[in-house]
């Protein structure tokens, strides 16, 4: 893939690797490296004159590797969840790098709030690098609550059709093996969400402070500001994402508890058929007997007697077992 340069008012310029030197790097706000090559890591590391994070860098889970400062330079990377309005999306990593008055971004995944951010910078006359910061932060948020919203009204539908009752086995069962199912994947896609709004409140606390001490507290820049009302919305949106974790384990819960209902329905069938069949099982066993001396074996209404005997074994059980409700 090519770098991108982003200017204000114009379209993106794209620009291979072997051509690139610091002098076209002059009033650029926005550099963007997608899917980039070992080649084109180089060729920016020289221009900049700065180490990039590699891969394997930005998948490193401790906060001093996602967070930190290069030199001049200062370093986030965040997990986002990107391809939103498919059914398929997925988590990558996106490092935001600030270099003088550069915003680096390093990424793997097509992402429509960079498409978005795209469109807007080629509108405006003159953005800075914090502009287009927030622009990004700002679309990437939109899609995270985006997400949110849709598994919300997902679950919701998925809550109806759980707890409204069908009198058609082979229904239930069929709505139940797919709440499952999906309720499997709400729960995997809520928490990938959560990690990655996790992060994104970590990536714009860092941007906001600068000369942290040890424990972690710095003092704020005139960043910041503008990113409070991004922060706001982050958390609320973890407060939102807490609550969605409890819903579908508290409808997974319900689910199971169903399923279990109906298997002890089946069973409980079973048993009560047993306990009614029983009595005219001995009868006939009683009767099927072959011994020479036997009172009704020469009876003329012997076999009568047996077929009527074994009837009324079967409806008196029957009918005190309707009465009980097992039936």
């Amino acid at each position: 893939m090519p770098i991108f340069l982003h200017r204000p008012g114009l379209t993106s310029q794209k620009v291979e690797y072997q051509e690139l030197d610091a002098a076209q790097l002059i009033g650029v706000p926005w550099i963007d490296l997608h899917e980039p090559l070992p080649e084109e890591m180089e060729t920016m590391e020289r221009c900049l004159g700065i180490e990039l994070p590699t891969r394997e860098d930005m998948r490193e889970i401790e906060a001093t590797s996602r967070f930190y400062l290069e030199g001049t330079a200062r370093v986030m990377t965040a997990p986002v969840l990107v391809q939103t309005d498919t059914d398929t999306p997925c988590a990558t990593e996106i490092s935001f790098i600030f270099h003088s008055g550069h915003l680096l971004t390093i990424r793997d995944k097509n992402s429509h709030s960079f498409r978005m951010t795209e469109q807007w910078l080629a509108k405006r006359n003159n953005c800075t690098r914090d502009q287009i910061f927030i622009a990004l932060l700002e679309g990437i948020v939109d899609r995270q609550a985006d997400l949110l919203e849709k598994i919300s009204r997902e679950t919701e539908e998925l809550s109806q059709r759980i707890f409204t009752r069908t009198h058609r086995v082979k229904e239930s069962e069929n709505n139940l093996r797919d709440a499952i199912y999906r309720l499997g994947m709400s729960g995997n896609l809520i928490s990938k969400e959560r990690d990655s709004i996790i992060g994104l409140i970590r990536l714009a606390q860092y941007a906001g402070h600068e000369d942290f001490d040890e424990n972690g507290e710095g003092r704020e820049t005139a960043l910041f500001p503008r990113l409070k009302p991004i922060i706001k919305d982050l958390q609320s949106l973890s407060e939102f994402s807490g609550f969605l974790t409890s819903k579908v384990n508290f409808m997974l819960d319900a689910t199971l508890g169903l399923i279990n209902i109906e298997q002890s329905s089946i069973v409980k069938i079973f048993t009560v058929a047993a306990v009614i069949f029983l009595p005219p099982t001995l009868v006939a066993s009683m009767y099927g007997m072959n011994f020479r001396f036997m009172p009704e074996l020469e009876w003329k209404y012997g076999y009568l007697f047996a077929i009527m005997l074994m009837l009324v074994s079967v409806i008196g059980p029957f009918v005190y077992c309707r009465r009980k409700g097992w039936l």
